[in-house]
């Protein structure tokens, strides 16, 4: 653990590969579907306390607040461009890495699968129930999908018999349950309820019939070297907390993580060093250091 890095080389590599510079900016949704291939996964605003890229900053080319005005052109771009891209199988929307909107390129869907808990039949859902694996809300809403296909939230609420305002709470956390189990996603748009807006939901699997074979041949412990090292390769350098933290839906062990760590350390994917102005050591993505900005 000789070698050295600096802050300054970290910041400037992340800008560069996060897309932060007014020469990269995303300008097109060709572009913007070409980013998420690039870089794997990322969220789709910014989020405290998570060091991720993400769509909105890309498409402004630099750091800059979220917006409250609609009409902005950044976040116009950004909710026009996710929203049109939806069912269309460009890239996988939905609420995952913590817990917020997630886009996840094709490429890299099958590891995140191989992660999950997810059962390869649609109707296994039941096994994960009693097992207490799913929340009673998220089996509701589940079943009104399985049952009558893709619904909108309106209907989805209607259905899953949590449509009264007492109950927005729990359908909502019982919602992005789902998601970040990776049974459903978000595949459209309906003009309906007060704001005439509302995303329509379906079953992954069903919307996705390939995924469950294309992940069954993805041990666990593999998926994870390739989700922490594309990690580390967009962020260049970061600390074992920030890892577990990015990952904790995923619900690796911290044996787990430490295992994935030693083989790409082993592997010589990853590095561990030294950098100034940081009392403690960084793992380092060995792709980034061999970059020259």
């Amino acid at each position: 653990m000789g070698e050295t890095i600096t802050q300054d080389r970290i910041a400037r590599q992340r800008e560069y590969n996060y897309h932060r510079t007014p020469d990269r900016r995303i300008q097109t949704p060709e572009a913007a579907l070409a980013f998420v291939e690039e870089i794997g996964f990322c969220h789709f605003w910014p989020i405290k306390g998570a060091e991720l890229p993400n769509l909105f900053h890309a498409i402004a080319g630099r750091i800059r607040p979220v917006p409250m005005k609609h009409d902005d052109p950044d976040i116009s771009k950004c909710w026009r461009w996710k929203d049109e891209a939806l069912g269309e199988r460009q890239w996988h929307y939905g609420k995952l890495l913590r817990r917020r909107a997630t886009l996840i390129s094709l490429k890299l869907l099958p590891s995140f699968y191989a992660c999950s808990e997810t059962l390869d039949d649609p109707d296994d859902y039941l096994e994960e129930y009693r097992a207490g694996m799913m929340t009673a809300e998220a089996k509701w809403i589940y079943e009104a999908i399985l049952e009558h296909g893709p619904l909108d939230t309106i209907r989805l609420r209607r259905l899953s018999r949590m449509s009264a305002r007492s109950a927005k709470s729990r359908f909502d956390r019982a919602l992005v349950e789902l998601q970040v189990g990776l049974k459903v996603l978000p595949i459209g748009v309906a003009r309906t309820g007060a704001w005439r807006y509302a995303f329509t939901y379906e079953i992954l699997p069903r919307h996705s019939p390939e995924l469950p074979e294309q992940a069954c041949g993805i041990r666990r412990s593999q998926a994870q070297r390739t989700l922490v090292a594309r990690y580390l390769d967009n962020v260049v350098a970061t600390d074992r907390k920030m890892i577990a933290r990015v990952f904790h839906v995923l619900g690796w062990t911290s044996s787990e993580l430490e295992k994935t760590i030693g083989a790409l350390l082993n592997e010589d994917l990853v590095q561990e060093m030294a950098v100034r102005g940081l009392s403690h050591p960084q793992l380092v993505s060995t792709c980034a250091l061999e970059q020259s900005l």
